[in-house]
């Protein structure tokens, strides 16, 4: 299945990210597997990972579609995961809106992969499963687009998978005033204000925006742009991902790509065991700074390494009983 997901084989890949999104024992050890057969040097180099977070409205589907279609035209393939509030458990607790069917593509198009996922009414804007999902589609697609459902003022996850973190906004909405006060201000790379076509209601959020983005606690060899953006006016979509490419220049020149990605495991694999086990758990495998030099010594293995550590947590709590 490796061997098949790498050379981009649809089938392939949809039935790598069903195997892990199966929460069986035996589909766990095999999800392990398959992911470490697909580990290695790429995923810390290759591919882009990009992140597009907003609130709800925003326009953030119809944007997603707009770059989607620049991106095939430049021959890059493109894979997406475009998460969706949960429906009620009772109701089956699937995706609630489909993503896919907001993201509009005509034909078939064997460089585009768009896979729909609930959020499973975890907060963050995204679910636990979004990052090893990400990872496989790295191993086959130049691009891959992670979709948050609509996000407010705290629901920063996206910051801790994506390399580059796009924040979509729309004029006129009072969304740059929440922007201002919220936790949200601290994630994104760059900036896209939505709906341009209202002309100065648009600038204006622009420019309120563009104040607030330079910080104390920002990179400052890093100029986080803000683009004025229509997707239905199919405007400003190149100039948006100049900077998206630029970023990921930007990160691979100044050696970061690697350490962020390892970093983004790092939080995963302790966001996961924490869920499951509780900071008693955590420190069953020598807490924070334990997990992440187990993890920083096994770059290629990562997610073995996971296994273990959940394997050893597992069979301590039995040991107790």
């Amino acid at each position: 299945m490796a061997s098949r997901i790498r050379r981009g084989e649809r089938a392939a890949v949809a039935s790598g990210l069903n195997l892990l999104d199966n929460k069986r024992g035996e589909a766990r050890t095999c999800s392990a597997r398959l992911l470490a057969s697909l580990s290695g040097d790429r995923w810390l180099n290759e591919g882009h990972l990009i992140g597009v977070t907003g609130p709800p409205g925003a326009g953030k589907s119809s944007l997603v579609s707009a770059m989607i279609r620049a991106w095939r035209l430049s021959g890059r393939t493109v894979g997406v995961l475009a998460v969706d509030p949960s429906s009620r458990p009772e109701l089956g607790g699937g995706a609630l809106l489909g993503d896919r069917i907001r993201i509009k593509n005509t034909s078939h198009d064997e460089g585009l992969f768009i896979r729909s996922l609930a959020n499973r009414n975890q907060m963050g804007g995204v679910a636990t499963e979004v990052w090893p999902m990400s990872w496989l589609m790295l191993a086959c697609f130049d691009i891959v687009v992670i979709e948050t459902v609509g996000v407010g003022q705290t629901e920063i996850e996206i910051a801790e998978i994506a390399d580059t973190v796009c924040y979509v906004a729309q004029p006129a909405s009072g969304d740059a005033i929440q922007y201002l006060k919220s936790g949200i201000i601290e994630i994104p790379d760059i900036f896209a204000v939505n709906k341009s076509d209202l002309g100065a209601a648009a600038r204006k959020t622009a420019a309120e925006i563009g104040r607030s983005a330079p910080r104390q606690d920002r990179r400052e060899e890093w100029d986080y742009p803000v683009c004025l953006v229509s997707a239905t006016m199919n405007t400003g979509i190149k100039e948006l991902q100049e900077h998206i490419d630029r970023h990921r220049g930007f990160l691979a020149s100044s050696a970061l790509l690697g350490k962020l990605r390892v970093r983004h495991h790092s939080a995963w694999v302790i966001r996961l065991l924490k869920e499951e086990f509780g900071t008693f758990g955590l420190e069953l495998v020598g807490g924070l700074t334990g997990i992440g030099e187990r993890l920083s010594g096994n770059r290629s293995g990562q997610f073995q390494e996971y296994d273990l550590m959940r394997q050893h947590i597992l069979s301590r709590f039995k040991l107790s009983d």
